[in-house]
């Protein structure tokens, strides 16, 4: 495994305590961002439920509420309640908590395989990730705002090639539908096939990439800009198929509505094949930033 995998793999996996109770360590200093990011806590979360199953189930769906934002630099404590346990389908309800005060809610389901009809959207007609220019990482402290040092150590997780992207300094109004392929680095590396689990927690902490800032994409603003006040207030996934994020995948997203200081975005992932492996949906607090 890629030390850049390995990394991510140990950062979503928390201890466990007891039957139901488990711990994820405080971030090292200087090495995360100056709130925690919620994609991390989803997937933790998934990691805690996962450990309370029978079976080999995999989560189809997860469902959250970002309830206080978290602090990187203190522990994070997963309380799990296993709500059922049915002949084909688990629930699970994780309450991600800092300080005795929750921070986050998820529910999730899981499904073994089942027989049934198939069939999907098809993939957008976008240019391939070699055709694209790869995002640049720099210096999140040269960034304005808490959002966009946030940004830039979450998306320093993966590559990222988008097909659509603004200019943070200076932003235009722009079509509210976008799109980016993101893998795992190194995947030129052949790092071995992880477990079917712990891929969906790589998918999780990928899926709240960039979903947020298409809302500001009509408006021409960006996180850089420092005029908008945004956190994420729900999550919502859904995984169709098994993948396996050290190769391509697209990310293809939409902002359908903005208004009365929230936002809604929609996603669907492929695989470079176009094979629809997962959907999510967001809401976010988008308002005005006082001075």
């Amino acid at each position: 495994m890629s030390d850049g995998a390995r990394g991510l793999a140990a950062l979503l996996q928390p201890e466990r305590l007891d039957a139901d109770l488990f711990r994820a360590p405080p971030m090292a200093p200087g090495q995360g961002p100056s709130r925690l990011y919620g994609g991390q806590v989803i997937a933790q979360c998934l990691a805690a439920a996962g450990a309370t199953l029978p079976g080999d189930r995999l989560c189809h769906s997860a469902h959250s509420y970002f309830l206080r934002a978290g602090r990187p630099d203190q522990p994070l404590i997963f309380q799990v309640e296993r709500a059922r346990d049915g002949g084909s389908f688990s629930t699970r309800r994780v309450l991600a908590l800092q300080d005795g005060r929750g921070i986050l809610s998820l529910t999730a389901s899981f499904h073994g395989d089942d027989d049934g009809w198939d069939h999907q959207h098809p993939m957008p007609d976008v240019p391939a990730p070699e055709a694209l220019t790869p995002e640049a990482h720099g210096d999140a402290g040269a960034e304005r705002s808490v959002e966009a040092m946030n940004k830039a150590f979450h998306r320093a997780q993966f590559e990222i090639r988008e097909v659509t992207p603004m200019d943070d300094q200076d932003p235009q109004p722009a079509d509210d539908r976008n799109g980016f392929w993101f893998r795992m680095p190194p995947a030129q590396g052949g790092d071995p096939d992880d477990s079917a689990a712990r891929q969906q927690r790589y998918l999780a902490y990928a899926s709240d990439i960039g979903l947020m800032g298409v809302g500001l994409r009509p408006h021409g603003m960006s996180w850089a800009q420092n005029r908008v006040q945004g956190a994420s207030l729900d999550h919502s996934i859904w995984f169709h198929a098994p993948t396996r994020l050290q190769d391509w995948h697209f990310y293809a997203m939409d902002g359908p509505w903005t208004g009365r200081g929230r936002s809604f975005a929609r996603g669907m992932i492929f695989d470079r094949d176009g094979a629809l492996v997962a959907s999510t949906a967001q809401e976010s607090l988008m308002r005005p930033r006082k001075a």
